[in-house]
């Protein structure tokens, strides 16, 4: 055989697309091998730890001109993930694969295994010297693609099995080595190594076990009904208060209530953390949802996402799940402008001259930050030292249109030292989790035409004159807060989800004036704090 085919594939943001890689072994012209297809240096690099691995391996370097094609050609390729498959290629090309299968069962009197068929068995990995095989990003997202392409056996790292094996209908085998990747192409393996599986089921059970509860925070009883509302209805919160009063306390355990993660959302999370290369290992499925909370030094860069070789930022990390941002004020102006756009559309494209990547990046977004410089402005404990003038500043470090974006603005007071021993225990995360997942389960009924997120912080403006109807009463309450409190007509709209939302909580199916009172509050700070 001089020429031999092979399936795996590149990664396109959390996709992937099928590659075909070919190999033709010429036993005549220059002793060299070449890699066509619109690879990058890092695929180009590769030549050379595949023809060391092949030496180290026990296989012979091709007497003449070896040719490797990616197809299609007009797909960038990148990563280390083609060495395994060329290699593997090269071998079955050029007959050294079949010929030291046979002489290796001559030798011991082995039974032949199956060999796996080529057209249908893809591979992924990186080589080292020495012929071992090491893992790489993206298995997940590139199992997801050639399942759909047609691949029925997919060969890849020891160490990514258990990712690839969550999905269903391909048969993932491990390898160890590249001799043994070949072995199984040949059926030299004899059926020794087969397909694992992972159990998805046991993955969820696990991941559901401890955890932050709201159990442990102690007082702060309308700050977590805040936090109830934002939860239930997707909403974005900032939490305003002096240091030590609970804010980062309370953003932790929101994940606690937020519903427990479906089995899609848990695979495109999953697929995210994989093309980061931040998956942690043994974890074969993140089921649980992410919490996020990068330093006020990030670069709106590392925030969003970006990079020569684009790769998703936080606010992708944190995909259907909580990105909390402390200390608010001290972020760059270019790292919170930067969110505004994931905000409204939920999704980041990140666009190079190499191509588009496109990275999803729907999540709730948690802010803290303390009254003024010192932090210790309406502390009942400590006197504030700041002057007006270094109040307004260090506010104003939030622009106004971030801040529509944000639906509520709660205050954290400080509680007196003598009161903190008589509070009792906080509820639990499971009793405000049920409420959370009842509203939502009314959310989801209510937008069940429709794709994308169903909640009340995703309504469309068709949608809050639909649902969000106002008899004389509630008008009364909303034209105060626009007319006295002077919100924006940005706010007006969000004013009115938060109340949706609080009715759903309820049980209201229309809107009541207590509702809209009571979104008027959770957003109060919106002028009194920055006036």
């Amino acid at each position: 055989m001089h020429l031999s085919r092979l399936r795996s594939g590149a990664l396109t943001g959390i996709d992937a697309v099928p590659v075909l890689v070919e190999a033709d072994v010429s036993k005549s012209g220059d002793p060299q091998t070449v890699v066509v297809g619109l690879p990058d240096a890092t695929v180009r690099e590769s030549l050379h730890r595949v023809s060391t691995a092949l030496s180290n391996s026990g296989y012979g370097r091709s007497p003449g001109r070896v040719t490797v094609n990616l197809a299609p050609a007009d797909v960038h390729k990148d990563g280390s993930l083609f060495d395994l498959p060329i290699a593997v290629a090269i071998l079955l090309a050029s007959g050294d694969a079949e010929a030291e299968a046979a002489a290796a069962g001559r030798r011991v009197q082995a039974p032949r295994g199956v060999p796996l068929d080529p057209s249908t068995t893809a591979l992924a990995g990186e080589l080292s010297l020495g012929g071992d095989v090491r893992p790489v990003r993206g298995i997940l997202p590139l199992a997801v693609s050639l399942r759909a392409a047609g691949v029925r056996s997919f060969l890849v790292p020891e160490a990514n099995a258990g990712e690839a094996a969550v999905v269903e209908g391909l048969d993932v085998y491990p390898v160890r080595s590249l001799r043994h990747a070949a072995d199984l192409m040949t059926g030299a393996d004899a059926g020794a190594t087969r397909p694992v599986r992972t159990d998805v089921a046991a993955v969820f059970a696990a991941a559901q076990a401890g955890g932050p509860d709201f159990v442990d925070v102690k007082g702060q009883e309308s700050a977590k009904s805040a936090v109830e509302v934002a939860v239930a209805g997707g909403h974005n919160i900032l939490l305003v208060g002096p240091p030590g009063t609970g804010k980062s306390m309370l953003a932790r355990r929101i994940p606690s209530i937020l519903p427990p993660l479906s089995v899609d959302e848990a695979l495109e999370l999953t697929k995210i953390h994989s093309i980061a290369g931040l998956l942690p290992p043994g974890v074969p499925l993140l089921a649980t949802r992410p919490f996020r909370s990068p330093h006020h030094t990030v670069s709106d860069v590392a925030l969003v996402g970006g990079g020569t070789r684009p790769a998703p930022g936080e606010v992708s990390l944190a995909h259907d799940g909580v990105l909390f941002l402390d200390e608010l004020p001290e972020f760059g102006r270019n790292a919170l402008e930067v969110l505004r756009q994931p905000l409204e559309d939920g999704f980041v494209t990140i666009s190079r001259a190499s191509g588009t990547a496109r990275y999803p990046s729907r999540f709730m977004l948690v802010a803290a930050m303390n009254p003024c410089p010192c932090g210790h402005f309406g502390d009942p404990n400590r006197q504030c030292r700041c002057t007006r003038m270094q109040i307004q500043r260090y506010r104003s470090r939030i622009s106004g249109p971030l801040l529509d974006r944000i639906d509520l603005h709660v205050s954290v007071a400080a509680s007196r030292l003598r009161d903190l021993q008589s509070i009792p225990a906080g509820e639990s995360s499971e009793a405000m989790r049920a409420r959370v997942s009842a509203a939502r389960a009314v959310q989801a009924a209510r937008f069940a035409d429709r794709p994308g997120p169903r909640t009340n912080a995703a309504m469309t403006r068709r949608d809050v004159e639909r649902f969000c109807h106002m008899d004389a009463a509630c008008l009364q309450v909303m034209n105060f807060a626009i007319n006295d409190m002077k919100f924006s007509p940005r706010a007006h709209d969000r004013i009115l989800k938060v109340a949706r939302t609080v009715a759903d909580l309820a049980g209201h199916e229309e809107l009541r004036p207590s509702d809209l009172r009571a979104a008027v509050a959770f957003r109060s700070l919106d002028r009194s704090l920055w006036d």
